[in-house]
C-alpha cells in the first residue's frame, strides 16, 4: 500500500507524549471550562472526541470508547470556539493553539458525521456554528478580488500537489487504483463525451483554470475553444501552455468577466467556477450560457454542491476562498429554469470528489516543507485543514459534487442512452 492509499496523518503530537491523564473528577468537581466544553460536545452531537485542557482536564462526549484527541492550549482559544466555533477553530487549529492527534481527516469525519441531520436540532447547532455569515459579493469588482486572493497566490504553490494536469477540480476515478493524474484525465474525456464533442465544433469554457480542459478538448476532439478567467496569473499560465504545445491557433484564453462572453458556441462548460457565481447570479449565468448556444448546442456545469441550501464552512470562505458558495441543485436551477434549458443529465461525483482530495492531501504533505518555505508554518497548518477537511466533507456527505448537463428546449440532436459516456 503506498503513501496516498493510506489515511494521511498531520504531523501533530502521539499518545506517548500526551499528558497522563488525572483521576477523573465527578462533574461537580469539574471547572467551568471542562463544562463549556460539555455543552459544546452536546451542540456536536457528542461525536467520539476527547478534549485535552490546559489544566490537564479531559472531556469526553463519549465516556468509555475509542476517541480522537484534540489538545487546547489556552483559556482564551476555548472560549474564541464558543465565540465562532467554526472561524474560532479553523484559526486556533492554523496558529498551533489547537493540535489534533493522529489523523485530522478522521478526527474531521468524526465531528461531522456527528452533527445532528434533523431540521430542529440542525437549526440550533446552525444559529450556534454560523453567527455573521455570508459570502462576500460577486459583482464585477468583488469577483476579480475573490479570484485573485485564491488563484495568484502562486502557480509554484499549485503545481506542488495538483499534479502534472494542473487541474483543481474532481478527477474522474474509472479504477479504483487510477492515479490522480489518470483521474484527471479520464474526468475531462467525461466531460466531453457528455458534451459530445465533435471536430471543428466551437466551444466555449467559463472559469478556465490553468487552460487544462481547453487544451484538452482542441487536442482531443479538435474543437476550436474560447476560455474565460478573472485570474491574470492563471490565464498568462494557459496562454504559456498553448505556445508551448503548438495549440494557441485553437485555444483563445480571454482575461475577463463570464459575463462578458460574446458569440455563439456548439457547446457551453463550466467546470469548477459556479461556486464563485454567487446565487444571485445564476440567472445571469443562465441568461449567457442560452444566448451563447447554438439551437443543437449542449452545455455542461461541474460544481461542489450541498444536498439543502446552505454556506460554505465559514472559516474556508473567510481564509481560503472568498466569495464561494456550493449550490443545492434547486438552487441550481435558477440558471435554467428563467431561460428554459432542459436538463438532460445530473451525475453525482462525491467519492471520486474525496479520492481527488486524499491525492492532493497527500502531495501537499510531501512538500510541507517547501510551502514553508515558500509562506510561513501558519500557511502550512491552514491549507492542510482546508484539504483534509474538504475530504471530510465529501466522505460524510457534507458536500456534493454536481454535473449537470443542459440543452435548448427544442434541441432533439441528444442521445437516446448514455452508452456515450463509456466508450473508449
Amino acid at each position: 500500500m503506498n503513501a496516498v492509499e493510506q489515511s494521511v496523518r498531520s504531523p501533530e503530537r502521539t499518545s506517548e507524549n500526551a499528558p497522563a491523564a488525572p483521576a477523573e473528577p465527578t462533574r461537580a468537581g469539574r471547572s467551568i471550562e471542562a463544562r463549556l466544553v460539555e455543552r459544546l460536545l452536546s451542540l456536536l452531537g457528542n461525536p467520539a472526541i476527547e478534549f485535552l485542557l490546559w489544566t490537564g482536564e479531559r472531556v469526553s462526549g463519549r465516556p468509555g470508547e475509542k476517541v480522537q484527541q484534540l489538545h487546547i492550549k489556552d483559556r482564551s482559544t476555548l472560549f474564541t470556539l464558543f465565540k465562532d466555533s467554526q472561524v474560532g477553530f479553523g484559526d486556533a487549529y492554523s496558529d498551533g493553539r489547537v493540535t489534533v492527534e493522529g489523523d485530522l481527516v478522521a478526527f474531521l469525519e468524526t465531528v461531522y458525521e456527528s452533527m445532528p441531520r434533523g431540521s430542529a436540532e440542525q437549526s440550533l447547532l446552525r444559529r450556534f456554528m454560523s453567527r455573521r455569515r455570508g459570502p462576500r459579493a460577486n459583482t464585477l469588482e468583488g469577483s476579480r478580488e475573490n479570484i485573485h486572493r485564491h488563484y495568484d497566490i502562486g502557480n509554484e504553490f499549485y503545481a506542488l500537489w495538483l499534479g502534472r494536469t494542473m487541474s483543481y477540480t474532481c478527477g474522474y476515478y474509472p479504477t479504483v487504483s487510477a492515479s490522480l493524474d489518470e483521474a484527471q484525465l479520464a474526468k475531462m474525456h467525461h466531460v466531453c463525451r457528455k458534451l459530445q464533442l465533435q471536430p471543428g465544433q466551437r466551444v466555449v469554457e467559463a472559469g478556465c483554470g490553468w487552460g487544462t480542459l481547453g487544451l484538452h478538448m482542441a487536442r482531443h476532439y479538435g474543437v476550436k475553444v474560447r476560455a474565460f478567467n478573472i485570474s491574470h496569473e492563471q490565464i498568462v499560465f494557459a496562454r504559456a501552455r498553448a505556445m508551448a504545445e503548438g495549440l494557441a491557433s485553437q485555444v483563445e484564453y480571454v482575461e475577463d468577466d463570464y459575463r462578458n462572453i460574446t458569440g455563439t458556441y456548439d457547446a457551453f462548460v463550466s467546470v469548477g467556477m459556479l461556486e464563485h457565481v454567487g446565487v444571485e447570479n445564476y440567472p445571469e449565468l443562465g441568461r449567457i450560457a442560452n444566448q451563447s448556444l447554438l439551437r443543437r448546442g449542449r452545455g455542461l456545469i461541474h460544481s461542489i454542491g450541498r444536498n439543502h441550501a446552505a454556506p460554505l464552512h465559514a472559516w474556508i470562505e473567510r481564509r481560503i476562498f472568498p466569495g464561494a458558495y456550493p449550490p443545492s441543485l434547486a438552487e441550481m436551477m435558477k440558471i435554467f429554469e428563467p431561460w428554459d434549458l432542459s436538463v438532460l443529465d445530473v451525475e453525482n461525483l462525491r467519492l471520486h470528489y474525496a479520492k481527488t482530495l486524499r491525492h492532493w492531501l497527500a502531495l501537499y504533505e510531501a512538500a510541507s516543507e517547501r510551502v514553508k518555505n515558500m509562506f510561513d508554518e501558519k500557511f502550512v497548518r491552514m491549507w492542510r485543514l482546508y484539504l483534509a477537511g474538504s475530504v471530510a466533507g465529501f466522505t460524510t456527505g457534507t458536500l456534493q459534487l454536481f454535473q449537470v448537463v443542459f440543452a435548448p428546449p427544442d434541441n432533439n440532436d441528444i442521445p437516446l442512452t448514455r452508452a456515450h459516456l463509456y466508450q473508449g
